[in-house]
């Protein structure tokens, strides 16, 4: 009878293979080695099927990878497990954003916001949605909270003018651009949206320079071209319609269309 105990010892050692370890998985994940973190995850999940946080660094492995469908599968066994569990819901929202469709992520970002309402980036990723759906003075709140969480993060600014532009407050879209770029000075998007919001405010000679800032990062951004000119037009009609000119050939339709307006005699 002695062989009964050793084939048990042979069987516990085999199986120890199968005993995945949530932190080694983890570090695979950190080190973006996806595919083996999920291997790893997955060998936790056979002996403990309701782990939910080993469920959801699995699922965001295959979201990483690009398998939604392995991944929305975790992260609905996970709001049956927990309906509560808020980041799963947050990836939900993400594979939808990626999807692009909005209303599904922000719906789905909003239950994540309701569980984990001090998390700035779920803060974040919820008023983007909203901006998407039109929905901006609703997400110009959640971009103060996400502010007030990390009051020294850019982005919620950005977002912020994005959304107060769009809601025809040019004022307080400089404001909050000024803001942005006093962080992040580098954007060539802040710099044109600011332009933007001076220019329609009627502050050309303002407008102007952010205009030129963007052209100097980028002198094929024909838009920013074509906003400067118009803002040069009465200083410098012939100066403005060669740049409208040049911007127009470069398919510009705003510069096509103020050169019909504005430079019918210039050649």
């Amino acid at each position: 009878m002695w062989y009964k105990g050793l084939i048990i010892v042979i069987s516990c050692s085999s199986l120890t293979g199968c005993f995945g370890d949530f932190k080694t998985g983890e570090q695979l994940y950190n080190s973006g080695a996806y595919e083996e973190a999920i291997e790893e995850f997955s060998k936790v999940l056979f002996v403990s099927i309701t782990d939910l946080k080993t469920l959801h660094l699995r699922g965001r492995a295959y979201e990483e990878m690009g398998k939604y469908a392995e991944a929305l599968a975790d992260y609905k066994k996970i709001i049956v497990l927990n309906p509560e569990y808020g980041y799963a819901y947050a990836g939900i929202g993400k594979i939808a954003w990626d999807r692009g469709d909005f209303k599904e992520a922000e719906k789905n970002y909003l239950l994540a916001a309701m569980l984990e309402p001090e998390d700035y980036d779920i803060l974040v990723s919820l008023s983007r949605a909203m901006i998407k759906n039109e929905r901006y003075k609703s997400s110009i709140e959640f971009l103060d909270l996400a502010s007030s969480i990390k009051p020294e993060e850019p982005n919620p600014h950005y977002y912020k003018g994005i959304a107060m532009g769009l809601l025809g407050d040019g004022l307080g879209a400089v404001v909050t651009f000024n803001r942005y770029i006093e962080l992040e000075p580098n954007n060539i998007s802040a710099h044109f949206n600011r332009g933007l919001a001076l220019m329609t405010l009627g502050y050309k000679s303002w407008a102007l320079e952010d205009f030129d800032t963007v052209l100097e990062m980028n002198p094929k951004h024909y838009e920013a071209l074509a906003r400067r000119a118009v803002c040069l037009m009465e200083k410098n009609p012939r100066q403005s319609c060669f740049d409208l000119e040049t911007a127009a050939l470069n398919g510009n339709a705003y510069a096509k269309e103020q050169q019909q307006l504005s430079c019918v005699d210039s050649r």
